[in-house]
């Protein structure tokens, strides 16, 4: 009943595309958790398209798109790119769904955010200063307000009694910033959010599975990111792995069957944190601008390195991942070799298991060197056109991780994806 394709890296994976790439096939698309910190770049007609908020699958006709309880929403974000799709000819208001209890992002979690962050010196997580960690916070320490309470009467009273509670946090960090436009944006923005179609949406999804019909759940960030599993504490505040599909939409996890794991043929990181295979050298730079690796939310060069099995292997573990999509497969075309991460050496030790902290230990990556195939893939339709020397990079990985690559993305190009036997 239920698919889920979610990213096994620390993000930036791709996802967007290849969401939009199966979205014709179910009935429902739904984002399960995250906020304005993702960033889904889709090419709609030769015009690119950056979602936050929206699910991928909003430029399908007569597909149904639902932002679970699971994601933190911001209503200034959603309703600029409400009006982006818009301007693309979409009547998001017909096919666009929100959760009662999905929780808002306040102009204050922006500002302790923000302050947090700057507190941190030299230590920063690498956050996009878009108030998700403190929302989050929020949540957990059961204070947050919902997109449901917005149509309270009392909404204004809850909201005057958390912001309150958030300039005494404030105070802490000597924040001095005047957020008073923050805060006109935002009523403007709940008003409009008003408008859209705010649902029950742990009943509305499993209506729809008794209908029959076919759920398509969008992860955003990456397994690499998850705060239980992921490097922490450089990782996001919510469940990125699959099951976060099951606390992010109210969904059982019988009804979970194929999880389509995406990554790409190298690897990048956006932000602080441990990085094994990461490269300091004239190949990540090239790697890096072959790639346009830099934020699709905030912008910042992405920092690129070569694939890492370990992490990868741990990534589908955790999710029970079925079929690997590869993306940016072209970005490698013209490099006359590869590396592949397929142990780490710890402290000596070889190993093929993710440490509890990585950045307490000394790592270092043990490579198997592969010839590259230094040929033009970008306008390749069938797996059997593709270069021998391709073949034999995806079969390693396919044989290290013991799950195949199923789905090969050779260009931005909604087109551009081929199809494994």
């Amino acid at each position: 009943m239920v698919d889920v394709i979610l990213g096994l890296q620390w993000g930036d994976e791709g996802k967007g595309k290849i969401v939009d790439y199966f979205a014709p096939k179910y009935d429902v698309i739904a984002r399960f958790q995250g906020g304005p910190n993702a960033g889904h770049t889709l090419y709609i007609n030769g015009t690119k398209m950056v979602l936050h908020q929206i699910p991928s699958g909003i430029f399908h006709e007569n597909k149904i798109n639902l932002i679970g309880n699971g994601v933190v929403l911001d209503p200034v974000t959603l309703k600029r790119e409400c009006g982006s799709v818009a301007a693309m000819g979409i009547d998001f208001k017909k096919n666009l769904f929100i959760s009662e209890r999905a929780h808002l992002i306040l102009p204050t979690h922006r500002a302790i955010d923000k302050a947090s962050e700057t507190a941190k010196g030299n230590e920063k997580i690498g956050s996009t200063l878009k108030g998700i960690s403190p929302a989050y916070m929020d949540k957990t320490g059961r204070n947050g307000l919902r997109v449901g309470d917005i149509l309270d009467k009392n909404f204004t009273s809850q909201y005057i009694k958390l912001r309150l509670k958030h300039q005494k946090l404030l105070e802490n960090f000597s924040f001095a910033e005047d957020i008073s436009a923050w805060e006109e944006e935002f009523f403007e923005a709940l008003e409009f959010l008003k408008q859209l179609q705010i649902i029950n949406g742990e009943y509305f999804i499993n209506d729809k599975m008794q209908q029959g019909k076919k759920i398509l759940a969008e992860g955003a960030q990456g397994s690499m990111l998850d705060v239980d599993f992921g490097t922490f504490p450089y990782v996001t505040s919510s469940s990125t792995i699959s099951a976060g599909v099951c606390t992010g939409l109210g969904i059982a996890p019988q009804k979970i069957k194929e999880v389509l794991g995406v990554t790409k043929a190298y690897c990048t990181r956006v932000g602080s944190g441990p990085f094994p295979t990461e490269l300091h050298d004239e190949t990540g730079e090239l790697i890096r601008t072959t790639g346009n690796e830099f934020g699709s939310t905030t912008g910042r060069p992405r920092r690129c390195g070569w694939i890492d099995l370990v992490a990868l292997k741990f990534a589908c573990m955790i999710n029970g991942v079925t079929q690997l999509v590869m993306t940016k497969a072209d970005v490698l075309d013209a490099l006359d070799s590869l590396q592949v991460c397929d142990l780490y050496k710890i402290n000596g030790e070889n190993s093929s298991q993710i440490p509890f902290q990585m950045s307490r230990v000394n790592i270092e990556p043990v490579y198997k060197k592969f010839d590259g195939w230094q040929s033009d893939i970008t306008a390749v339709k069938k797996y059997k056109d593709l270069p021998a020397k391709m073949k034999i990079y995806i079969d390693h990985l396919n044989k290290v991780l013991g799950v195949e690559v199923k789905y090969i993305s050779n260009g931005p190009g909604s087109d551009q994806i081929i199809v494994a036997p």
